[in-house]
């Protein structure tokens, strides 16, 4: 998930881009070849992203693997709503919308996809709302970026591209279907 929760905007400083719009394409057909090839091309995969930015990583990635495997590939949108339980203390479990993820998943081979992997809290989440709605075969997560500081034990399958960080930085993704932009961006917090 994107790493600003909506409506708080702390002072930030950008400190570089790391991927522009080119650069982000050339990252999604690398992992849509990634996936085709682990997956042996399966008939059953659907891809799933999470709100809000994770929805268009695996709607692109549908179609860049559409044209690789030449039939039409399943993707949905999975809604979890939740209270950022890694930035505070208190008790706070995640809310998970039991919407419709416009794909069915029992038995299928699913690749759950978001922008940015960070402590692995919101996959959890996502995992529980993923099998609220069926039980799938396989289940593998792709991510734009990782950047570590994991408090679970979470793996990607599938990673665009590595970016260690310090706890005062912020990985921003801007795609052009949430944000009319498209880079990526490294910003630090400052007090």
């Amino acid at each position: 998930m994107s790493e600003m929760p909506e409506g708080k905007h702390p002072s930030l400083r950008e400190k570089g881009r790391l991927m522009s719009a080119s650069e982000i394409e050339r990252t999604l057909v690398r992992l849509a070849h990634q996936i085709v090839e682990k997956t042996n091309a399966c008939e059953d995969i659907a891809l799933v992203g999470i709100k809000r930015r994770g929805v268009p990583l695996a709607e692109r990635l549908g179609v860049l693997i559409s044209g690789i495997v030449k039939r039409p590939v399943d993707t949905g949108v999975l809604d979890i709503q939740f209270y950022r339980d890694d930035l505070t203390t208190h008790d706070v479990r995640p809310l998970v919308n039991p919407g419709d993820l416009g794909v069915e998943v029992n038995g299928r081979h699913v690749v759950l996809c978001d922008d940015v992997l960070y402590t692995g809290r919101t996959i959890r989440a996502a995992l529980d709302a993923l099998i609220a709605h069926g039980r799938p075969r396989c289940v593998q997560l792709a991510v734009l970026i990782d950047r570590g500081h994991r408090e679970l034990p979470i793996e990607a399958t599938y990673i665009g591209k590595h970016v260690p960080t310090s706890s005062r930085e912020i990985i921003e993704v801007k795609f052009r279907e949430v944000d009319n932009d498209e880079q990526v961006l490294l910003v630090e917090k400052v007090d």
